[in-house]
């Protein structure tokens, strides 16, 4: 079923910080899922896993002791063809500003890249992230 209100949105990634990002990492290529791309941070290491049907996992390694036992999910992206109108609209049906729409480039292993990203706080306090891979 198509989306009315923004045309072309659909499912990127959520992404999730790892007390052992190694292991984790590991963990989810044990499953199949390919790492099609790995930087880092001032944070840590970051890696882009597909699933295998264009859904993705974006693999934190700042993890950390800010957990117990368990990791913790940071956000839910979602793909869009234009980031600002999607910013705008979450902004006018009640959701709270985090970033603004801006463009990053990421020096990744095997390509460089540039996205397009914003994030948003949903009505619980979920993040959603609007992306879009520029180049």
């Amino acid at each position: 079923m198509a989306n009315d209100v923004l045309n072309g949105m659909g499912f990127h990634h959520i992404a999730l910080k790892a007390r052992d990002f190694e292991k984790s990492l590991q963990f989810y290529q044990a499953l199949g899922m390919k790492c099609i791309a790995r930087w880092s941070n001032a944070a840590g290491p970051i890696a882009m896993l597909d699933l295998g049907d264009g859904g993705r996992i974006e693999l934190f390694g700042d993890g950390g002791d800010e957990f117990s036992a368990n990791g913790k999910w940071l956000h839910l992206a979602l793909g869009v063809p234009d980031v600002a109108e999607a910013y705008e609209k979450a902004l006018s049906v009640g959701a709270k500003p985090q970033s603004a729409p801006r463009d990053l480039e990421l020096h990744a292993d095997p390509q460089d890249m540039t996205i397009r990203i914003a994030f948003v706080t949903g009505p619980d306090g979920e993040v959603i992230e609007f992306f879009r891979q520029v180049k």
